[in-house]
């Protein structure tokens, strides 16, 4: 009977803890996504160039790897918004750039809405069912690896087709993240909202500009 009642308190404590997690997620992610939108506006308006490729592999994997080490503390809060902050700044000339096309706003927008469905539909499916996707680790893991390889060969030599290639695999990637990462918070891997909030939001970054790069490609208007 102590045995029985021990469960079922230990269950409803990890319920609380899921769900307090799940609130600071996506609380934090929400103001996150505001504050990047705004910076990306000024940095539209005030007309800044896209970063020098290093700059930015510093400044993510930099300001990324602080946060983690942050997490624990309110620095960390401070350190996620200069990071969002940062790929907010990247945007804006990618933006720029695409309103450049005599359709570019209506890209935009297509790339914005199907964005926010996949990632809403997908973390649907995940909260509902519950499932487990851990096994989805493996993937992760090999389709970061080939996704670095894509990108050094487009770098260095001119492959036809390979940006079609390289941004159909970023979609596929990201929206395996958004499903891992959910499901590791509602199943106790994860309990740190500030890493899973800047998880999802690395990967609504990459799954927004690949939507974009595609339906530049496909109908794209020069």
């Amino acid at each position: 009977m102590h045995e029985h009642e021990y469960a079922l308190s230990h269950t409803q404590v990890e319920q609380r803890e899921v769900s307090k997690v799940l609130r600071n997620t996506y609380g934090l992610l929400a103001m996150t996504l505001a504050f990047s939108g705004l910076v990306a506006y000024l940095s539209m308006q005030a007309n800044a160039a896209y970063p020098n490729i290093f700059v930015v592999l510093i400044g993510f994997y930099g300001l990324f790897f602080l946060t983690a080490k942050l997490r624990n503390s309110v620095w960390g809060l401070v350190s996620t918004f200069a990071l969002t902050g940062f790929m907010g700044y990247t945007l804006g000339p990618i933006l720029n750039m695409y309103l450049g096309l005599a359709n570019g706003g209506e890209l935009i927008s297509s790339a914005l809405s199907m964005t926010a469905l996949v990632f809403f539909g997908l973390s649907a499916y995940v909260l509902i069912t519950r499932k487990d996707m851990s096994f989805l680790s493996g993937f992760i893991t090999a389709g970061f690896f080939v996704l670095i390889g894509a990108m050094l060969a487009g770098f260095f030599f001119q492959v036809t087709g390979l940006q079609l290639a390289i941004s159909a695999g970023f979609v596929l990637f990201s929206s395996a993240c958004i499903l891992f990462q959910t499901s590791a918070i509602i199943h106790g891997g994860e309990r740190n909202y500030i890493m899973a909030t800047i998880g999802l939001f690395v990967s609504l970054y990459n799954l927004f500009i690949s939507l974009l790069q595609l339906l530049g490609i496909f109908g794209g208007d020069d």
